[in-house]
C-alpha cells in the first residue's frame, strides 16, 4: 500500500468540521497563553514545552466531552506538547484530540504513535490519525511500544513500517520519526544505535534505576533490567535525539514514596525535553502546571539518594509490571 503525501492530506480535508462545536468554548490559535518552559526536542529544531499532555489510560477515563475540557484546560495552563496514539482505545483518543486540534492546532507540538507493524496497516492507520486529529501535518509519529529483537527486526525491515515512516518525514507528513519502549532498555538502545530517530520515549524515574538490594549488593535476579536511564539514554543523547520522559510518576505506583514534585523533577533534571504526564483530572493539570512553572533542577547528591531508596523498594516490581503494561485501556463513562 503506497499513501502520498496527497493522499493523506486530501483524505484529511474530509474530517471537516464535526468536532468545531464541541471545541466552540477553546479559545482559538491567536489566544494569547503563556507556555509552560520550554526546552530544544533534540536536533529536530523544535522547542517544546516541558510538560506534556499524556492522552493514554488517564485520558481515556474522561468522558468525551470532559476529556476535551481536560485538554482545553492542560492547554490554557500552558501545557504545549500533546502525546496521542491509535492505539489508546483504538482511535477514541486521537478523535477527542481532534476536537481540540480543530481550533488550537497551531498552539501545539502533536505527536501520534504506530504500534501496527504491518506496514500497509499501519499506513492506513495514520491515513485515519490525520483524519480524527483533524491535522494535515503531524509534528512527530513515534514507533510505540518497542519490545525485544524480533519486534525490531519487523519494525525495521527492507520496506517496513520505519521505511514508510521515514517517506512520510520526506513527504512532509511528519516534521520528525521516533520510538518509544518501557519494556526493555537494551533492545531500545540497539534501535537507537542502528537507526538515526529524530526522537524517543523511555520510562525514566528514580525507581528504575538501580541494581542493588537492601543490603548493597548486585540482585541477581533475571526478571530485574538494567534502566533506560543507563543503557539508552545515553546513546539517544550521543546522537542528539530528542528525548521524552514518561511514567515519571510509575503509574502511581510511587504515590506517597516521595513528594509529586521531587518525582517529575528528577526526571526533568534529566537531559530531557520534557516530561509526558497522563492527568486524570483539572487539578492535576494545574499541579503539574505549577510545578513545572517553578521547577529548579535536583543536585547530583539527591538524585542518588532518591535512586537507592527508591528502586530498593520499587524496581523489582515495576520491571515486572511494565513488562507487560499497556496504556491503551478505554473506559466509558
Amino acid at each position: 500500500m503506497s499513501i502520498s503525501r496527497r493522499g493523506f492530506l486530501g483524505n484529511a480535508a474530509l474530517a471537516g468540521t464535526a468536532g468545531a462545536a464541541a471545541a466552540s468554548k477553546a479559545k482559538g490559535d491567536t489566544a494569547k497563553l503563556e507556555l509552560l518552559p520550554r526546552r530544544a526536542l533534540g536536533s529536530t529544531g523544535a522547542n517544546v514545552t516541558m510538560l506534556g499532555m499524556g492522552c493514554g489510560s488517564r485520558f481515556l477515563s474522561y468522558s468525551e466531552d470532559k476529556a476535551v475540557e481536560a485538554l482545553n484546560h492542560a492547554l490554557d495552563h500552558g501545557v504545549g506538547y500533546v502525546d496521542t496514539a491509535y492505539s489508546y482505545g483504538n482511535g477514541v483518543s486521537e478523535t477527542r484530540v481532534g476536537k481540540v486540534m480543530a481550533t488550537r492546532r497551531k498552539q501545539v507540538f502533536l505527536a501520534t504513535k504506530i504500534q501496527e507493524r504491518d506496514p500497509d496497516k499501519a499506513m492506513a492507520i495514520l491515513e485515519g490519525s490525520l483524519k480524527r486529529l483533524q491535522t494535515d501535518q503531524l509534528d512527530l509519529i513515534h514507533i510505540h511500544a518497542l519490545m525485544d529483537e524480533a519486534d525490531l527486526a519487523k519494525i525495521e525491515a527492507k520496506g517496513g513500517v520505519l521505511d514508510r515512516l521515514l517517506q512520510l518525514r520526506d513527504q512532509k507528513v511528519t516534521k520528525a520519526v521516533g520510538i518509544t519502549c518501557h519494556h526493555d532498555p537494551y533492545v531500545l538502545k540497539l534501535a537507537l544505535e542502528r537507526h538515526d530517530f529524530d526522537s524517543t520515549q523511555m520510562a525514566l524515574n528514580a525507581a528504575m534505576v538501580g541494581m542493588k538490594s537492601g543490603v548493597k549488593t548486585m540482585v541477581i535476579n533475571p526478571e530485574i533490567k538494567a534502566s533506560f536511564q543507563t543503557i539508552a539514554l545515553p546513546v539517544a543523547i550521543k546522537k542528539k535525539m530528542g528525548i521524552t520522559a514518561m511514567k515519571v510518576y510509575a503509574a502511581d505506583g510511587l504515590q506517597g514514596q516521595a513528594k509529586p514534585e521531587k518525582l517529575l523533577y528528577y526526571s526533568l533534571s534529566l537531559p530531557i525535553a520534557a516530561a509526558i504526564v497522563g492527568m486524570p483530572n483539572l487539578q492535576h493539570i494545574e499541579d503539574n502546571a505549577r510545578m513545572v512553572r517553578a521547577f529548579q533542577p535536583i543536585g547530583a547528591e539527591e538524585m542518588r539518594s532518591m535512586e537507592e531508596t527508591l528502586s530498593t523498594r520499587n524496581k523489582l516490581a515495576l520491571d515486572l509490571y511494565f513488562q507487560n503494561h499497556s496504556d491503551h485501556h478505554y473506559v466509558a463513562v
